[in-house]
């Protein structure tokens, strides 16, 4: 992770900065008595807009439809996030998680190592360049320490994946266990010569004798498939001998598939014209759909399943959060945009 970056992402996670605090600052919402300001918003609205690859200026004329269009849109999700974030680290010091002077040393040291900063003027100069201090780093990267360990220990750890839950996800998704049919083809290519003026007739029927004069030597004449695509071919599949594949039979041509459905494994089809020429094909090998058993599937059912649930009880638990807070609005249009995200998040479809 390039250290820019990380302190990106730090700074999105900060929701008060203290070190503003001879600053009067305008109060949007007081959380359990925890203030959220102007700033603390048009920080992560900033750093939420270069994310996403938008440079633009919270200063410039409040008029500017394209600035208020961008707002809009990142505003609602913003003021929800920030609120949560808030709730779910006051939780983590109720239960006492703090980050140590050791932890905290361990830290800067990987972010150095990382980001190949072999003196302290380096990472002084990366963090004027990101407008923060030590002490902003420090925070930042508690709450985050915060936020993970709640989330774990209050949410995670009390989550897990019955054998009816197992089965019952296996028997809905059984397309998510089963492999597609497959088939292993050897190729021998003649090339059609082309100039600007297209294909040369005599060349084209020139290169069709060779390809069936070819094809007789292995069907009648017993010669090695493999040793005349090695030394006849055009293609350069010739380094292999002609092997292509395997290959899903989703990912080939309707055309092909039905060709190859008449065959049978060492059977040579008949010649195919194809753009780059004349093409002969063996049908080396062909497997069936295979579908594993619950047992064999059951690790990855226990991931999907567990994934699903940490999201619903997540949300479950940051309702309950907010349920029990006082939030206090000092703001009515903030308020509103903040019932907005609501909506958006209740409204959004479950990620696949």
């Amino acid at each position: 992770m390039k250290f820019n970056r990380f302190l990106a992402l730090a700074l999105v996670a900060s929701a008060v900065s203290t070190t503003r605090a001879e600053i009067i600052e305008q109060i949007l919402v007081k959380v359990n008595g925890e203030i959220f300001t102007k700033s603390d918003l048009e920080q992560r609205q900033v750093a939420v807009l270069r994310q996403r690859g938008q440079a633009i200026d919270l200063k410039s004329d409040p008029s500017n439809a394209q600035l208020r269009q961008a707002l809009d849109e990142v505003t609602p999700q913003i003021l929800v996030d920030a609120v949560d974030e808030m709730l779910i680290v006051q939780r983590g010091k109720e239960l006492g998680y703090r980050l140590g002077d050791e932890q905290f040393k361990s830290v800067l040291d990987n972010i150095k190592k990382e980001n190949k900063m072999e003196s302290e003027e380096q990472f002084q100069a990366a963090l004027k360049a990101e407008n923060m201090t030590l002490a902003d780093l420090r925070r930042n990267l508690e709450r985050q320490m915060i936020q993970q360990r709640v989330q774990q220990n209050e949410v995670l750890g009390k989550i897990g994946v019955t054998d009816e839950e197992a089965r019952r996800y296996y028997e809905t998704h059984m397309n998510e266990f089963t492999s597609a049919p497959s088939v292993t083809l050897r190729e021998i290519l003649v090339s059609v010569p082309t100039d600007p003026r297209g294909v040369n007739a005599a060349a084209d029927d020139a290169a069709k004798d060779k390809a069936e004069e070819i094809r007789k030597r292995v069907t009648t004449g017993g010669e090695s498939f493999e040793k005349l695509a090695t030394d006849a071919s055009d293609s350069p599949s010739k380094a292999n001998a002609g092997l292509i594949g395997p290959l899903s039979v989703n990912d080939i041509s309707p055309e092909l598939r039905k060709l190859i459905e008449a065959m049978k494994p060492g059977d040579v089809a008949e010649l195919i014209r194809t753009q780059r020429g004349y093409q002969i094909l063996k049908l080396e090998a062909m497997t069936s759909a295979e579908t594993m058993t619950l047992e064999q599937a059951r690790e990855q059912i226990s991931e999907r399943v567990f994934t699903d649930k940490r999201k619903a009880e997540f949300q479950k638990y940051l309702e309950k959060l907010r349920a029990q807070a006082i939030i206090e609005w000092k703001n009515e249009d903030v308020r509103k945009a903040f019932e907005e995200g609501l909506k958006q998040l209740q409204a959004a479809p479950p990620a696949p």
